[in-house]
Protein backbone atom coordinates (compact mmCIF):
# COMPACT_ATOMS: atom_id res chain seq x y z
CA UNK A 1 0.00 0.00 0.00
CA UNK A 2 0.68 3.55 -0.65
CA UNK A 3 -0.29 7.02 0.19
CA UNK A 4 -2.81 6.85 -3.03
CA UNK A 5 -3.91 3.49 -1.96
CA UNK A 6 -2.21 1.15 -4.04
CA UNK A 7 0.13 1.49 -7.31
CA UNK A 8 -0.12 -2.26 -8.47
CA UNK A 9 -2.45 -5.04 -8.32
CA UNK A 10 -1.37 -8.18 -6.09
CA UNK A 11 -0.09 -10.98 -7.57
CA UNK A 12 -0.99 -13.95 -5.28
CA UNK A 13 -0.07 -17.94 -5.92
CA UNK A 14 -2.91 -20.25 -4.92
CA UNK A 15 -0.57 -23.39 -4.35
CA UNK A 16 -1.23 -23.00 -0.45
CA UNK A 17 -5.03 -23.37 -0.74
CA UNK A 18 -4.72 -27.11 -0.15
CA UNK A 19 -1.79 -27.41 2.08
CA UNK A 20 -1.58 -27.18 5.56
CA UNK A 21 -3.71 -25.19 7.74
CA UNK A 22 -0.36 -23.16 8.85
CA UNK A 23 -0.31 -22.58 4.91
CA UNK A 24 -4.10 -21.48 4.45
CA UNK A 25 -4.19 -19.51 6.84
CA UNK A 26 -1.55 -17.38 5.61
CA UNK A 27 -3.21 -17.34 2.24
CA UNK A 28 -6.31 -16.49 3.53
CA UNK A 29 -4.29 -13.58 5.38
CA UNK A 30 -2.69 -12.90 1.84
CA UNK A 31 -6.38 -12.91 -0.10
CA UNK A 32 -8.15 -11.35 2.40
CA UNK A 33 -5.55 -7.69 2.19
CA UNK A 34 -6.21 -7.75 -1.29
CA UNK A 35 -9.59 -7.57 -1.29
CA UNK A 36 -10.04 -5.32 1.61
CA UNK A 37 -7.23 -3.31 0.55
CA UNK A 38 -7.45 -3.12 -3.75
CA UNK A 39 -10.23 -5.50 -4.09
CA UNK A 40 -8.59 -7.05 -7.25
CA UNK A 41 -5.82 -9.58 -7.42
CA UNK A 42 -3.64 -11.61 -10.06
CA UNK A 43 -4.16 -15.58 -8.87
CA UNK A 44 -1.62 -18.21 -10.24
CA UNK A 45 -1.47 -21.89 -9.60
CA UNK A 46 -5.47 -21.95 -9.28
CA UNK A 47 -5.46 -25.64 -10.46
CA UNK A 48 -8.12 -24.75 -13.39
CA UNK A 49 -6.62 -26.69 -16.49
CA UNK A 50 -5.21 -25.19 -19.75
CA UNK A 51 -7.92 -26.74 -21.93
CA UNK A 52 -10.44 -25.23 -19.99
CA UNK A 53 -8.88 -21.58 -21.06
CA UNK A 54 -7.71 -22.57 -24.46
CA UNK A 55 -11.15 -24.20 -25.43
CA UNK A 56 -13.22 -21.39 -24.29
CA UNK A 57 -10.76 -19.02 -26.35
CA UNK A 58 -10.89 -21.18 -29.36
CA UNK A 59 -14.89 -20.71 -29.39
CA UNK A 60 -14.68 -17.16 -29.52
CA UNK A 61 -12.41 -17.54 -31.90
CA UNK A 62 -14.54 -19.46 -34.21
CA UNK A 63 -17.81 -17.42 -33.00
CA UNK A 64 -16.36 -14.00 -33.62
CA UNK A 65 -15.51 -14.98 -36.91
CA UNK A 66 -18.83 -15.80 -38.09
CA UNK A 67 -20.71 -13.17 -40.07
CA UNK A 68 -23.28 -11.01 -38.71
CA UNK A 69 -26.13 -12.72 -39.91
CA UNK A 70 -24.73 -16.20 -38.23
CA UNK A 71 -24.02 -14.61 -35.05
CA UNK A 72 -27.76 -12.82 -34.91
CA UNK A 73 -29.04 -16.45 -34.55
CA UNK A 74 -28.81 -15.85 -30.90
CA UNK A 75 -29.30 -12.22 -30.93
CA UNK A 76 -29.78 -11.13 -27.35
CA UNK A 77 -32.91 -8.83 -27.96
CA UNK A 78 -34.73 -11.98 -28.79
CA UNK A 79 -34.18 -13.09 -24.90
CA UNK A 80 -36.59 -12.09 -22.09
CA UNK A 81 -33.77 -13.80 -19.75
CA UNK A 82 -31.09 -11.21 -21.40
CA UNK A 83 -28.87 -14.41 -22.92
CA UNK A 84 -27.03 -14.46 -26.24
CA UNK A 85 -24.97 -12.64 -28.32
CA UNK A 86 -24.81 -8.39 -28.67
CA UNK A 87 -23.13 -6.35 -30.98
CA UNK A 88 -21.07 -3.53 -30.48
CA UNK A 89 -22.37 -0.87 -28.85
CA UNK A 90 -25.36 -2.48 -27.31
CA UNK A 91 -24.81 -2.39 -23.80
CA UNK A 92 -24.84 0.91 -21.41
CA UNK A 93 -22.57 1.42 -18.99
CA UNK A 94 -23.25 4.48 -16.62
CA UNK A 95 -25.13 6.05 -19.74
CA UNK A 96 -21.91 5.86 -21.74
CA UNK A 97 -22.24 2.94 -24.61
CA UNK A 98 -19.53 0.25 -24.13
CA UNK A 99 -17.25 -0.41 -27.52
CA UNK A 100 -17.59 -4.24 -27.34
CA UNK A 101 -19.39 -7.54 -28.67
CA UNK A 102 -19.97 -10.33 -26.29
CA UNK A 103 -21.93 -13.35 -25.07
CA UNK A 104 -24.04 -13.85 -22.71
CA UNK A 105 -24.73 -17.51 -20.86
CA UNK A 106 -26.35 -17.37 -17.63
CA UNK A 107 -26.92 -20.33 -15.24
CA UNK A 108 -30.38 -22.08 -16.26
CA UNK A 109 -33.17 -22.65 -14.43
CA UNK A 110 -36.89 -23.08 -15.03
CA UNK A 111 -39.31 -20.20 -16.43
CA UNK A 112 -40.84 -18.32 -13.49
CA UNK A 113 -44.66 -17.65 -14.02
CA UNK A 114 -43.94 -14.04 -14.80
CA UNK A 115 -47.54 -12.94 -12.87
CA UNK A 116 -46.68 -13.92 -9.69
CA UNK A 117 -43.33 -13.20 -7.60
CA UNK A 118 -40.85 -10.68 -7.97
CA UNK A 119 -40.00 -8.72 -11.57
CA UNK A 120 -36.54 -10.39 -10.73
CA UNK A 121 -37.43 -13.65 -10.97
CA UNK A 122 -38.30 -13.03 -15.07
CA UNK A 123 -34.51 -13.71 -15.14
CA UNK A 124 -34.82 -17.45 -14.99
CA UNK A 125 -34.91 -19.09 -18.05
CA UNK A 126 -32.67 -20.95 -20.87
CA UNK A 127 -29.80 -19.92 -23.32
CA UNK A 128 -29.30 -19.33 -26.79
CA UNK A 129 -27.28 -21.72 -28.20
CA UNK A 130 -26.00 -21.82 -31.67
CA UNK A 131 -26.65 -24.86 -34.05
CA UNK A 132 -23.85 -27.23 -33.57
CA UNK A 133 -22.87 -27.09 -37.40
CA UNK A 134 -22.12 -23.80 -36.71
CA UNK A 135 -20.39 -23.57 -33.55
CA UNK A 136 -19.38 -27.45 -32.57
CA UNK A 137 -18.88 -27.97 -28.67
CA UNK A 138 -20.48 -24.29 -27.68
CA UNK A 139 -22.74 -25.77 -24.82
CA UNK A 140 -20.50 -28.35 -23.68
CA UNK A 141 -16.95 -25.89 -23.58
CA UNK A 142 -19.23 -23.25 -21.96
CA UNK A 143 -20.84 -25.34 -19.19
CA UNK A 144 -17.38 -26.99 -18.12
CA UNK A 145 -15.72 -24.01 -17.95
CA UNK A 146 -18.78 -22.31 -15.59
CA UNK A 147 -18.23 -25.61 -13.71
CA UNK A 148 -14.95 -25.44 -13.02
CA UNK A 149 -14.78 -21.75 -12.72
CA UNK A 150 -17.53 -22.05 -10.07
CA UNK A 151 -15.60 -24.41 -8.06
CA UNK A 152 -12.27 -22.19 -7.86
CA UNK A 153 -14.73 -18.91 -6.93
CA UNK A 154 -16.34 -21.76 -4.11
CA UNK A 155 -12.34 -22.38 -2.82
CA UNK A 156 -11.76 -18.17 -3.05
CA UNK A 157 -14.76 -17.88 -1.46
CA UNK A 158 -13.53 -20.08 1.49
CA UNK A 159 -10.38 -18.61 1.84
CA UNK A 160 -12.89 -15.19 2.58
CA UNK A 161 -14.40 -16.64 4.89
CA UNK A 162 -11.14 -17.94 6.80
CA UNK A 163 -10.33 -14.53 7.13
CA UNK A 164 -13.75 -13.03 8.43
CA UNK A 165 -13.19 -15.97 10.87
CA UNK A 166 -16.47 -17.28 9.40
CA UNK A 167 -16.96 -21.18 8.47
CA UNK A 168 -15.05 -21.94 5.59
CA UNK A 169 -18.42 -23.47 3.79
CA UNK A 170 -20.40 -19.68 4.57
CA UNK A 171 -20.67 -18.62 1.42
CA UNK A 172 -21.73 -21.88 -0.52
CA UNK A 173 -24.15 -22.34 2.07
CA UNK A 174 -25.51 -18.46 1.43
CA UNK A 175 -25.56 -19.31 -2.14
CA UNK A 176 -28.96 -21.10 -2.19
CA UNK A 177 -30.18 -24.07 -4.41
CA UNK A 178 -30.71 -21.85 -7.74
CA UNK A 179 -27.54 -19.90 -8.12
CA UNK A 180 -26.91 -17.21 -10.54
CA UNK A 181 -23.65 -17.47 -12.12
CA UNK A 182 -22.87 -15.66 -15.34
CA UNK A 183 -20.39 -16.10 -17.99
CA UNK A 184 -19.49 -13.49 -20.65
CA UNK A 185 -17.50 -14.55 -23.84
CA UNK A 186 -16.21 -10.66 -24.91
CA UNK A 187 -14.68 -9.62 -28.58
CA UNK A 188 -12.99 -6.16 -28.03
CA UNK A 189 -12.21 -3.87 -30.84
CA UNK A 190 -9.54 -1.74 -30.59
CA UNK A 191 -11.29 1.13 -28.26
CA UNK A 192 -11.76 4.90 -30.23
CA UNK A 193 -10.71 8.05 -28.95
CA UNK A 194 -12.75 8.95 -26.13
CA UNK A 195 -14.68 5.49 -25.44
CA UNK A 196 -14.13 2.38 -23.69
CA UNK A 197 -14.41 -0.88 -24.23
CA UNK A 198 -16.62 -1.08 -20.97
CA UNK A 199 -17.28 2.08 -19.40
CA UNK A 200 -15.80 2.35 -15.31
CA UNK A 201 -18.00 0.47 -13.08
CA UNK A 202 -18.54 -1.85 -10.40
CA UNK A 203 -19.34 -5.33 -10.68
CA UNK A 204 -22.73 -6.15 -9.99
CA UNK A 205 -22.42 -9.36 -8.32
CA UNK A 206 -20.38 -11.19 -5.75
CA UNK A 207 -17.14 -12.75 -7.04
CA UNK A 208 -15.19 -12.34 -10.70
CA UNK A 209 -12.74 -14.35 -12.30
CA UNK A 210 -11.45 -13.02 -15.88
CA UNK A 211 -9.31 -15.02 -18.16
CA UNK A 212 -7.61 -11.81 -19.57
CA UNK A 213 -6.28 -13.29 -23.00
CA UNK A 214 -2.69 -11.92 -24.22
CA UNK A 215 -3.98 -8.06 -24.70
CA UNK A 216 -3.29 -5.76 -21.70
CA UNK A 217 -6.60 -3.00 -21.61
CA UNK A 218 -7.86 -3.57 -17.70
CA UNK A 219 -7.12 -0.80 -15.84
CA UNK A 220 -8.23 -0.29 -12.35
CA UNK A 221 -8.75 3.00 -10.36
CA UNK A 222 -6.72 3.97 -7.22
CA UNK A 223 -8.33 6.11 -4.49
CA UNK A 224 -6.11 8.67 -5.56
CA UNK A 225 -7.87 8.41 -9.08
CA UNK A 226 -5.39 6.89 -11.03
CA UNK A 227 -5.88 3.88 -13.30
CA UNK A 228 -3.63 1.02 -12.29
CA UNK A 229 -2.94 -1.43 -15.38
CA UNK A 230 -3.72 -5.39 -14.29
CA UNK A 231 -0.52 -6.99 -15.93
CA UNK A 232 -0.98 -9.99 -18.28
CA UNK A 233 0.24 -12.93 -16.03
CA UNK A 234 0.10 -16.40 -18.33
CA UNK A 235 -2.04 -18.60 -17.25
CA UNK A 236 -3.62 -16.58 -14.52
CA UNK A 237 -7.08 -15.15 -13.51
CA UNK A 238 -8.22 -11.96 -12.33
CA UNK A 239 -9.96 -11.75 -9.20
CA UNK A 240 -12.15 -8.93 -8.48
CA UNK A 241 -15.33 -8.01 -5.75
CA UNK A 242 -18.54 -7.18 -7.18
CA UNK A 243 -21.31 -4.73 -5.20
CA UNK A 244 -22.97 -7.90 -3.18
CA UNK A 245 -20.31 -8.99 -1.27
CA UNK A 246 -19.29 -5.21 -0.61
CA UNK A 247 -22.77 -4.70 0.84
CA UNK A 248 -22.99 -8.22 2.60
CA UNK A 249 -19.45 -6.89 4.43
CA UNK A 250 -20.20 -3.76 5.46
CA UNK A 251 -17.85 -2.43 3.07
CA UNK A 252 -14.94 -4.24 4.73
CA UNK A 253 -14.51 -5.71 1.05
CA UNK A 254 -14.48 -3.77 -1.92
CA UNK A 255 -15.81 -3.14 -5.60
CA UNK A 256 -13.54 -1.66 -6.80
CA UNK A 257 -14.01 0.42 -9.82
CA UNK A 258 -12.03 -0.43 -13.05
CA UNK A 259 -12.66 -0.08 -16.92
CA UNK A 260 -11.52 -1.52 -20.34
CA UNK A 261 -9.13 0.54 -22.99
CA UNK A 262 -7.44 -1.53 -25.60
CA UNK A 263 -5.31 0.05 -28.90
CA UNK A 264 -5.81 -3.82 -30.44
CA UNK A 265 -8.24 -6.37 -30.95
CA UNK A 266 -8.67 -8.15 -27.42
CA UNK A 267 -11.17 -10.93 -26.57
CA UNK A 268 -11.62 -11.86 -22.93
CA UNK A 269 -13.81 -14.53 -21.14
CA UNK A 270 -15.36 -13.64 -17.38
CA UNK A 271 -17.14 -15.66 -15.11
CA UNK A 272 -19.48 -14.22 -12.92
CA UNK A 273 -20.05 -16.36 -9.82
CA UNK A 274 -23.84 -15.52 -8.29
CA UNK A 275 -26.25 -17.31 -5.70
CA UNK A 276 -29.59 -17.65 -5.73
CA UNK A 277 -31.76 -14.70 -6.32
CA UNK A 278 -33.73 -14.41 -3.27
CA UNK A 279 -30.70 -14.03 -1.50
CA UNK A 280 -30.55 -11.00 1.37
CA UNK A 281 -27.50 -8.74 0.43
CA UNK A 282 -27.84 -7.40 4.40
CA UNK A 283 -24.59 -7.28 6.06
CA UNK A 284 -23.37 -10.36 7.95
CA UNK A 285 -22.39 -10.27 11.38
CA UNK A 286 -18.78 -9.75 11.81
CA UNK A 287 -16.06 -9.48 14.42
CA UNK A 288 -15.90 -5.39 15.95
CA UNK A 289 -12.66 -5.27 14.26
CA UNK A 290 -13.75 -5.61 10.51
CA UNK A 291 -16.19 -2.92 11.10
CA UNK A 292 -13.45 -0.89 12.93
CA UNK A 293 -11.24 -1.30 9.85
CA UNK A 294 -13.74 0.64 8.04
CA UNK A 295 -14.72 3.14 10.36
CA UNK A 296 -10.54 3.96 9.94
CA UNK A 297 -10.58 4.07 5.97
CA UNK A 298 -12.09 7.11 4.29
CA UNK A 299 -12.02 5.29 1.36
CA UNK A 300 -14.33 2.03 2.97
CA UNK A 301 -16.20 4.39 5.07
CA UNK A 302 -17.48 6.21 2.26
CA UNK A 303 -17.60 3.68 -0.43
CA UNK A 304 -21.09 3.51 -2.63
CA UNK A 305 -22.48 1.67 -5.12
CA UNK A 306 -23.56 2.35 -8.82
CA UNK A 307 -26.48 4.76 -9.19
CA UNK A 308 -29.98 3.00 -10.44
CA UNK A 309 -31.42 4.22 -13.54
CA UNK A 310 -33.37 6.37 -11.90
CA UNK A 311 -31.20 7.68 -9.39
CA UNK A 312 -29.05 9.01 -12.58
CA UNK A 313 -31.90 10.54 -13.90
CA UNK A 314 -32.10 12.39 -10.21
CA UNK A 315 -28.49 13.49 -11.09
CA UNK A 316 -26.89 10.88 -8.72
CA UNK A 317 -23.26 10.39 -10.31
CA UNK A 318 -21.40 7.14 -11.47
CA UNK A 319 -20.85 5.23 -8.01
CA UNK A 320 -21.90 7.44 -5.09
CA UNK A 321 -25.32 5.58 -4.47
CA UNK A 322 -25.72 4.72 -0.82
CA UNK A 323 -29.14 1.99 -1.92
CA UNK A 324 -28.41 -1.02 -1.10
CA UNK A 325 -30.49 -4.15 -3.17
CA UNK A 326 -32.33 -5.80 -0.44
CA UNK A 327 -31.60 -8.83 -2.82
CA UNK A 328 -28.95 -10.25 -5.18
CA UNK A 329 -32.11 -10.37 -7.71
CA UNK A 330 -33.30 -6.78 -7.20
CA UNK A 331 -29.74 -6.03 -7.78
CA UNK A 332 -29.34 -7.96 -10.91
CA UNK A 333 -32.71 -6.29 -12.71
CA UNK A 334 -31.26 -3.12 -11.33
CA UNK A 335 -27.76 -3.57 -14.01
CA UNK A 336 -30.19 -4.96 -16.65
CA UNK A 337 -32.48 -1.79 -16.52
CA UNK A 338 -29.98 0.29 -16.41
CA UNK A 339 -27.73 -1.61 -19.29
CA UNK A 340 -30.12 -2.61 -21.43
CA UNK A 341 -33.21 -0.39 -20.95
CA UNK A 342 -34.80 -1.18 -24.85
CA UNK A 343 -34.28 -5.11 -23.94
CA UNK A 344 -36.36 -4.70 -20.59
CA UNK A 345 -38.69 -2.25 -22.62
CA UNK A 346 -39.40 -4.82 -24.98
CA UNK A 347 -39.88 -7.71 -23.13
CA UNK A 348 -41.02 -6.35 -19.60
CA UNK A 349 -43.03 -3.60 -20.58
CA UNK A 350 -45.35 -3.72 -17.09
CA UNK A 351 -41.93 -3.53 -14.82
CA UNK A 352 -42.15 0.06 -14.65
CA UNK A 353 -38.54 -0.19 -14.89
CA UNK A 354 -38.79 4.10 -14.76
CA UNK A 355 -39.17 3.68 -11.50
CA UNK A 356 -36.21 1.19 -10.27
Amino acid sequence: MTPSGFDEIPIVSLAGIGGTSRERRALSATVGRACHEVGFMVVTDHGIPDSVVDDVFDLMRRFFALDVAERSMIDKRRSPHFRGWEAVGSELTNNRVDVREQIDVWSEWPVSDAAHGPVHDRLHGPNQWMPTDLLAGQREITERWMSELGDLADRILGLLADHLALRDDFFVDLFGDRPMSLTKMINYPPTPPGGAGVNAHHDTGFLTLLAPGSVAGLEVVNPAGEWIAVPIVERSFVVNLGEMLQSMTGNYFVATKHRVITTEPRMSAAYFHGPSLDTSLDPIGLDHRFADAVAASPRHSSAGFMASAAETRSGVSDMTSMHRAGTYGEQLWNYFVRSYPANVAQHHPDAVADRI
